[in-house]
């Protein structure tokens, strides 16, 4: 017993081969971690809770990794990423329009948190609650195309409208933000 356990004492330990991880969890793994900040906040953006936008986010990138084998173009995960989230948003909002028609719960999101009060200047406070006041599809357009940068194309795309819905709906939430900010100067 005793040069047994002097034996494995002794003996280094086996080297196990590096387990291969499957190529989509890798795909998905570096997504994640390019792009899970941006998504966050694109996310909090339409909904207006930290909270709820990481939910919405993390069960994105399930539904990806879960539907991996059926993704037909790979290389188009963000575009793909995208839309999911602002689906995760959309159901997000019905959920809160049924709750408050049906129980009459009005559920008041904190948006401004006491760092972000003081991080931010009056200013952007003020434009962020400007956009928060637009229509839901207004402040879809409105945050694809200049929060992230999207083309008319691609938001057109993330959203599943036309691109010209995509001109028209953007003109008119610009006319009203700046009606907004103009009113409250």
């Amino acid at each position: 017993m005793q040069s047994e356990i002097r034996s494995v004492m002794e003996d280094p330990p086996p080297e196990f081969p590096p387990m291969e991880r499957p190529p989509g969890d890798v795909a998905i793994a570096e997504l994640f971690k390019a792009h899970r900040l941006g998504l966050v906040r694109f996310a909090f953006l339409l909904v207006g809770d930290q909270e709820t936008a990481e939910d919405i986010v993390q069960d994105a990138f399930a539904a990806v990794h879960h539907r991996w084998s059926r993704l037909a173009d790979h290389d188009q995960l963000l575009p793909y990423l995208r839309t999911v989230v602002l689906n995760g948003c959309r159901a997000v909002h019905r959920r809160r329009v049924i709750a408050r028609r049906w129980f009459g719960v009005e559920r008041e999101v904190p948006f401004w948190s006491a760092e972000v009060q003081a991080l931010l200047g009056e200013t952007q406070r003020e434009v962020f609650a400007a956009v928060r006041d637009l229509s839901r599809r207004q402040r879809e357009a409105v945050v694809l195309r200049y929060y992230l940068d999207l083309s008319e194309a691609d938001t057109a795309a993330v959203m599943g409208i036309s691109r010209g819905t995509v001109k028209s709906t953007v003109s008119r939430a610009l006319r009203k933000l700046a009606e907004k900010l103009e009113e409250n100067r």
